[in-house]
């Protein structure tokens, strides 16, 4: 990707708002753990599950955007090592493939640890397994989701000739919407379809052409509306899409947005979701639920942005144990 240049104290400052969410996650890793309900039936998916697979999904992305000299790097390995022994080292999967042989949700998350090279033999087997039924197959779901239930299969080596192409052209930033209809539920979801085009940002070119020049023409005016809105979550995925593209915007475009989500941060490195303008708690520290993936995605963006901005490939990484 070619660099194309910004001042050394934009940089700088993105790199201590990254530094900062990481060490707000570190500090809070005990609250990514998996309680005793997580394979429970009637488990709460989303205060289990889903948080220590973003979790992982974060550091695993930070980690092959970072030099393995970034301290940045050293933490993000260092989370997704504890996210990965909080699966039992990939067992806990297949215990989950036999309570809910058909749900997705075990596979999109296995699939992040495969990709990092961490793989529980067992349950790719018993996931191929399921794969290869009809039920499986026909599954409803939304075009989004179903281009990451296609992009967890690949990763997880579960090939079949279903296309994403297909499924990419039914979201709704597949389609080329009128820019003006963009709101927080379409936010989200172009924001995942372009996670899962460049792999969570390590191939820009994964975003057909009229997909980027559409998002290089529109994507500026949508991240500056969520930023005068207070959306620092969304603002934040919006950036890491910003950085993933194959022409990343201008830089003064990057800095003003950082500048604000520098403001936004807590002391703690805790990023809150929204900013709640005159609530009288607006100040306290958010709880954990309400800021934990907007602190994800402030560190995920903060790394996407500085590799973007100073032009530098992903590395090749190693296992990390």
């Amino acid at each position: 990707m070619t660099a194309v240049g910004v001042s050394a104290p934009g940089v700088a400052e993105i790199r201590e708002v990254g530094g900062a969410a990481f060490a707000w996650l570190s500090a809070h890793r005990d609250d990514f753990a998996l309680g005793e309900d997580a394979l429970t039936l009637d488990g709460h998916v989303d205060a289990t599950w889903k948080p220590l697979g973003e979790l992982a999904q974060t550091c695993a992305s930070v980690r092959s955007h970072t030099r393995p000299t970034d301290p940045l790097h050293a933490r993000a390995a260092d989370l997704l090592r504890f996210a990965w022994q909080e699966t039992g080292r990939g067992e806990l999967f297949l215990r989950l493939q036999r309570l809910e042989p058909f749900a997705t949700y075990p596979l999109e998350i296995y699939s992040v640890f495969a990709a990092a090279g961490l793989r529980h033999a067992g349950y790719e087997a018993a996931a191929a397994t399921t794969a290869r039924t009809r039920s499986w197959q026909l599954t409803e779901q939304d075009p989004t989701r179903r281009l990451g239930v296609l992009r967890a299969e690949r990763r997880s080596g579960i090939h079949r000739p279903e296309r994403a192409t297909q499924a990419l052209r039914r979201t709704w930033l597949g389609g080329l919407p009128e820019p003006w209809t963009f709101e927080r539920s379409s936010g989200y979801a172009l924001t995942h379809v372009v996670f899962h085009l460049t792999d969570w940002g390590r191939t820009p070119e994964g975003v057909p052409a009229d997909l980027a020049a559409y998002l290089d023409q529109w994507l500026p005016s949508w991240l500056d509306t969520c930023l005068d809105a207070g959306m620092w979550d969304l603002s934040c995925e919006l950036l890491v899409v910003a950085a993933s593209l194959p022409r990343p915007p201008d830089p003064a475009t990057l800095q003003h947005a950082w500048t604000r989500i520098a403001r936004a941060q807590r002391e703690s490195g805790a990023l809150p979701e929204q900013d709640f303008g005159d609530d009288p708690g607006a100040d306290r520290e958010p709880d954990f639920l309400r800021c934990y993936h907007s602190t994800l995605m402030a560190a995920f963006a903060a790394a996407q942005t500085v590799k973007c901005l100073s032009g530098e490939d992903d590395e090749g990484q190693g296992v990390p144990g």
